[in-house]
């Protein structure tokens, strides 16, 4: 990381860089903590669609991993941002759960199934056939169709879920009109997040533990990337891809030293006073 641009920004993925499910990976909870205590800017980006900020932001803190929610960025909040851009005040047909149609209240969407002007599919636990027929009848009559994010599968703990992706495909088998995705790898999501902390890409590092998401996207929004052992890709897989990361490490716990070495210098007043942490 010998770079000329100092890193002023950091991007994470959450599962498999902070946490497997509801265990914290070693090293995430001191990451975290000094990524608030340098006051270098942070945010923690997943692909999943179900949780809002809040929410993600308790089953963090359960974990004991404390990041702010307004430190976190969902494919869900990616997606209302993509819709609020490309059509403000716009209706859409949901098929997902509180952190998608969240999102989208909040920018002023009206959720209907008469006529709207997106099919907007997330991830859920619940996806029912009636709701999928509904979804591949008004795609059929012209509504746009996104998709939160391309995850194929997701874990649980009784193995392994249909994701996004899947279901997506389902409905593109159906229509023969394939969706928008706005989650990793597409870059937008990374620009989406840049946008929010009015950062720049040539001073943010992201970390992410997946070559074919977190790096490719991390890569194509120009940030430079940091690949972790603790999550999808393996090592004898990354000299497989035909793009490398800018470094790759162990776990989180070695990037501690480097956020500490690149948080910018305080005064010793500022240093004499306690960190304050976000609520």
């Amino acid at each position: 990381m010998s770079e000329p641009n100092p890193i002023e920004t950091w991007l994470t993925d959450m599962d498999g860089v902070l946490v497997h499910e509801e265990h914290p990976i070693p090293g995430a909870a001191e990451f975290i903590d000094a990524l608030k205590a340098s006051g270098l800017q942070f945010m923690v980006l997943t692909n999943n669609s179900i949780y809002t900020p809040r929410d993600l932001r308790a089953r963090l803190l359960a974990s004991g991993i404390d990041v702010p929610e307004k430190a976190i960025w969902t494919s869900a909040l990616a997606t209302a941002k993509f819709l609020e851009d490309q059509r403000p005040g716009g209706s859409a047909y949901v098929v997902g759960e509180a952190g998608l149609t969240t999102a989208l209240h909040d920018i002023g969407y009206v959720m209907t199934d008469r006529d709207p002007d997106y099919v907007v599919l997330g991830e859920t636990r619940t996806y029912s056939f009636e709701a999928i027929t509904r979804a591949v009848r008004l795609i059929e009559g012209g509504a746009r169709f996104i998709a939160t994010n391309p995850d194929p599968s997701g874990p649980s703990q009784q193995g392994t879920l249909p994701a996004t992706g899947s279901v997506a495909a389902l409905i593109s088998t159906a229509t023969g009109r394939k969706p928008y995705y706005i989650g990793k790898p597409n870059p937008l999501m990374m620009r989406s997040a840049l946008n929010r902390l009015e950062a720049h890409s040539e001073t943010t590092v992201m970390v992410g533990d997946r070559m074919d998401t977190d790096i490719v996207s991390g890569l194509e929004a120009g940030l430079r990337t940091i690949l972790v052992m603790t999550g999808s890709t393996r090592p004898h897989q990354v000299e497989s891809f035909p793009y490398r990361p800018t470094r790759v490490v162990d776990s989180v716990a070695d990037l501690v030293p480097l956020v500490e070495e690149r948080a910018p210098a305080r005064s010793s007043q500022e240093q004499a006073r306690p960190t304050e942490q976000p609520a």
